[in-house]
């Protein structure tokens, strides 16, 4: 898991801290992993992570490419509170069968299987795509980006958002495509008729309908415009089609 970096958030306020910026409760770290984002004010996807308590302290297990970018980030929201922010060496290992002595559950789905951090990294070389793809569950850097919006991502069904926790950066947005709107596009599990590289376009009758992002096993992740995406599409030389 050498994709994957741990920085702890130490201090008194570190808890409060993030409270105030993450999509998700934080007061849930004790009933485990909680998963969450951080988004800018017009509530675009900025980084998804996880988050474990360690002590008075939290680990934050992000995406090794968006690391020290949240790194600054937080750094920047820190003002005058009492938080530190820091890399580690630490690593996280994970996998989807027996989980071993301090491990905790992935809350995005079961079968996502366990995480478990310490000095040594690794999985137990299950199909994450394959899981992923059943699911519909987005990664970080394939289907996730700096135009996503979490709702259309799916957050909700993923554990990775709260409407009763009170405000964080973002949240008005968010909150408003919540209750004010009908969701329009977003990630759906599709079934795949050949192959296409991720980020191919996805067209219904000759029309823009989406993007075909990671494939496993005749299905995919497509990110779909719903008023549009209906019949048998085309994605390069695939072909694609979603059933509501």
């Amino acid at each position: 898991m050498s994709d994957r970096r741990i920085l702890r958030l130490s201090g008194s306020d570190a808890k409060s801290f993030l409270q105030g910026l993450v999509t998700n409760n934080v007061e849930r770290l004790e009933d485990g992993l909680v998963y969450a984002a951080l988004l800018t004010p017009q509530g675009k996807y900025i980084a998804d992570f996880f988050l474990a308590g360690d002590g008075d302290a939290v680990l934050l297990d992000v995406d090794a490419a968006l690391a020290e970018g949240l790194l600054k980030r937080l750094n920047m929201y820190r003002l005058r509170a009492d938080v530190q922010v820091e890399m580690t060496e630490l690593q996280v290992k994970r996998g989807t069968g027996a989980a071993p002595d301090g491990a905790l559950e992935d809350p995005r789905h079961p079968a996502m299987g366990w995480r478990l951090y310490g000095l040594e990294g690794g999985d137990d070389g299950s199909d994450w795509d394959a899981i992923r793809v059943a699911h519909c569950i987005p990664e970080t850097g394939v289907e996730l980006g700096p135009e996503s919006y979490i709702l259309e991502a799916g957050f909700e069904a993923l554990n990775g958002v709260d409407f009763r926790k009170g405000c964080y950066v973002g949240q008005e947005v968010t909150a408003r495509m919540k209750h004010k709107t009908e969701l329009r596009k977003g990630f759906r599990t599709v079934e795949v008729k050949g192959a296409a590289p991720v980020g191919t376009e996805i067209t219904a009758g000759g029309k823009p309908a989406g993007t075909l992002f990671t494939q496993s096993g005749g299905k995919g992740i497509a990110y779909l415009r719903f008023d549009r995406a209906k019949g048998e599409m085309q994605a390069g030389d695939a072909r694609v089609t979603w059933t509501p």
